[in-house]
């Protein structure tokens, strides 16, 4: 039969990772620590997993290759020139492997993203020879963009983003236009430079669309470096850990946490994690509290926000969500948290005294606080608070606003003006996170849970755009 590749999306970290087979044995490719979705898969399928490679040392993400190598008996494909503190397949530029006798990879290097990064080329038996399918691209050419050139430190990112311009070269030269192309970051990873353009891709389209194959090298690196943004605190431990060999994950249940730990964890200044969706948290929750929901990012956010190894007890309406909330941690080297509490805010409180509403609105709400008509029931805003990241900053935003990106948040709490504050970010999620935080420092806030494209029509002041 012909190769299939299965697409394993991890959307909470922007990540796909694969598996190919030609329906009897299989290669997987950057998968992630969580593992048993691979498993699940390749049992679903009747293939047997012989190969686990990766394109790189990830950043983003602890891997699950060398856990699934084991428990498979697979060979695990790692860059030779990567040093590492366990066993693999080391390989190189020009090696390939012969899965079967249907299903062929060929390691193309393909520095840039890191320096001793390698792409996938998938071919398949053809009239005796072999035909290349696709490609496992990693953090090289992505759907309209290339992995981000700066996750090893900012002094290597202008040679790494010329690294990135040949090898995206090199795959268009080297493979026929309808060759597929399977990248594992740009889905809302920070990993890649810009967000994907489209779910799926060829050669031949990214040669149409991305400026890393119609832009002059010079001004490809200076395009992709002048639009970095800050990625999450936490990648400084991921390449680490990946490198070492990381651990077994561990998601059975962690001990259940009643009312009164719970308020001595937040008295202790610990982190109490929220996991309801944000307008159920505004209704009511217990003071102390980070709202966080499994509805968003919840992991990138968290692990951004805290001081690494910071003990985290989640709060959830279900067993399910806790035991989900895992799972996105462990992706990130997050393996145990403290303590957990299901049920509703009213089981996690001591007191009533202890739970809060939060006050939500809306940029009609605001536009029509800036005209002197604040709504009834809202206080008017003395403070506009814009968590967004320095990008979407630039690309517009409300006059006379303050701008402290929600990582940032944690350490600049003082740097806040005074009286009350009204925040803000792209959706709502973050600006319920952010509201949390400040409400647990004792300010007055107001959590706008609005789309920002909302603002300048619903006839927020927006500030002159440069």
């Amino acid at each position: 039969m012909a190769v299939q590749v299965s697409v394993i999306a991890t959307s909470s970290l922007g990540d796909r990772s694969y598996l190919a087979t030609d329906g009897q044995v299989a290669v997987v490719v950057d998968p992630q620590r969580d593992v048993d979705r691979v498993l699940a898969l390749a049992g679903e399928l009747g293939v047997r997993v012989t190969h686990v490679v990766e394109t790189h040392i990830h950043n983003d993400y602890v891997s699950g290759g060398l856990q699934l190598a084991r428990l498979t008996g697979a060979e695990y494909l790692v860059s030779a020139d990567d040093e590492v503190g366990f066993d693999r397949m080391p390989v190189a530029d020009g090696d390939g492997v012969v899965v079967s006798e249907d299903l062929r990879i060929r390691v193309v290097a393909t520095p840039g993203h890191t320096f001793h990064h390698l792409s996938y080329v998938v071919d398949e038996a053809s009239d005796g020879g072999w035909s290349p399918v696709g490609v496992f691209t990693g953090g090289s050419l992505l759907f309209g963009t290339t992995g981000r050139t700066d996750l090893l430190g900012q002094q290597h990112a202008h040679e790494l983003a010329h690294h990135q311009h040949a090898s995206a070269r090199r795959l268009a030269d080297l493979l026929p236009d309808g060759a597929q192309v399977w990248p594992t970051h740009g889905f809302g990873s920070f990993c890649s430079a810009s967000q994907a353009d489209a779910p799926d891709s060829t050669i031949g389209r990214e040669k149409q669309a991305n400026p890393v194959l119609r832009l002059a090298a010079d001004d490809f690196v200076t395009e992709t470096l002048a639009g970095l943004d800050a990625y999450p605190a936490y990648y400084a431990h991921m390449g680490v850990a990946n490198a070492a060999g990381p651990a077994p994950v561990d998601l059975s249940p962690v001990a259940r946490a009643d009312a009164g730990q719970l308020r001595n964890r937040i008295a202790a200044g610990e982190w109490v994690v929220d996991l309801r969706h944000r307008k159920a948290y505004a209704a009511s929750h217990l003071a102390g509290t980070v709202s966080l929901g499994l509805d968003g990012p919840m992991s990138t956010w968290l692990g951004w926000l805290i001081d690494w190894g910071a003990p985290i007890t989640l709060l959830a309406e279900t067993p399910q969500q806790v035991a989900d909330a895992q799972r996105e941690l462990v992706r990130i080297g997050i393996d145990r948290p403290a303590a957990r509490a299901t049920g509703t805010p009213d089981q996690w409180a001591t007191d009533h005294a202890d739970l809060r509403e939060l006050t939500v609105a809306d940029f009609p709400a605001l536009a029509a606080a800036q005209a002197g008509n604040t709504p009834a029931g809202l206080p008017a805003p003395q403070v506009i608070l814009d968590v967004r990241m320095t990008n979407e900053w630039r690309a517009g935003h409300i006059d006379g606003a303050v701008h402290i990106p929600l990582p940032d948040l944690p350490q600049r709490l003082a740097d806040v003006p005074a009286g009350t504050v009204w925040v803000h970010c792209g959706s709502g999620y973050r600006a319920a996170a952010a509201a949390s935080l400040l409400a647990n420092a004792g300010r007055e806030v107001v959590a706008i849970d609005d789309m920002f494209g909302q603002a300048e029509q619903s006839d927020v002041t927006m500030a002159p755009t440069v």
